[in-house]
């Protein structure tokens, strides 16, 4: 990697960062103009970031299709937002299962248990959206496991998209909390930037090219 893009892609890594700081507080001030209007812009800069780490197509894709999720539940359609993050979910699973990974039986457990149990609290206050939700939930949960059999990076940022999504079937099961608005949006900003930055990392490593971030 050129120091050119080396540079660009720490500017544009920055900016991902002030977004999400602008971000959270909005959130946590219910500032609504300023949510409205830096939400979009952090998947969009994280996708950015990743061209300029050369990171796999797949990968770039779960990226664009989760900018396409929060446009979607950011104008109320929660349905069509739930398959885009899908499709997010799909690509992430595409890319962890493709790679070297140590693959734990005990991992597997352990977070089928929580998504199970999530769902069992959940799914007596969710109503007609009880199976969509479980079958997101669902990929949701395998991201988070096969992201902590491809690396300890990628594992946490998994583990971070799936307690930020499960505040968020706790709001849509009648279950709010304050900040919990906050805790979303911070967790699914960390996590979907560990995400990438886990695969990218693995990457160098693997072909003894790696770059400061």
């Amino acid at each position: 990697m050129n120091l050119g893009r080396l540079a660009r892609g720490r500017r544009v890594l920055a900016g991902f960062w002030g977004a999400t700081v602008v971000q959270v507080a909005a959130v946590a001030f219910d500032a609504k103009i300023l949510k409205l209007a830096s939400k979009p812009t952090l998947m969009p800069l994280l996708w950015h970031w990743s061209r300029t780490q050369d990171a796999p197509p797949l990968l770039q894709a779960a990226i664009l299709a989760s900018a396409a999720g929060d446009l979607l539940l950011e104008t109320n359609l929660e349905l069509a937002g739930m398959a885009a993050f899908g499709a997010a979910h799909a690509c992430y699973l595409a890319v962890f299962l493709s790679g070297p990974s140590q693959r734990s039986w005990r991992v597997l457990a352990a977070y089928a248990a929580v998504w199970a149990a999530l769902i069992a609290a959940l799914s007596p206050k969710l109503g007609g959206r009880r199976v969509p939700v479980a079958a997101y939930a669902l990929l949701l949960t395998a991201t988070a496991i096969t992201s902590r059999w491809h690396n300890s990076r990628s594992g946490a940022g998994g583990t971070l998209f799936l307690i930020s999504d499960s505040l968020i079937a706790l709001r849509m099961a009648g279950r709010d909390f304050p900040g919990r608005g906050a805790l979303t949006m911070s967790t699914y900003a960390v996590g979907q930037y560990l995400l990438a930055s886990g695969v990218t990392e693995s990457r160098d490593r693997l072909t003894g090219t790696g770059h400061p971030r």
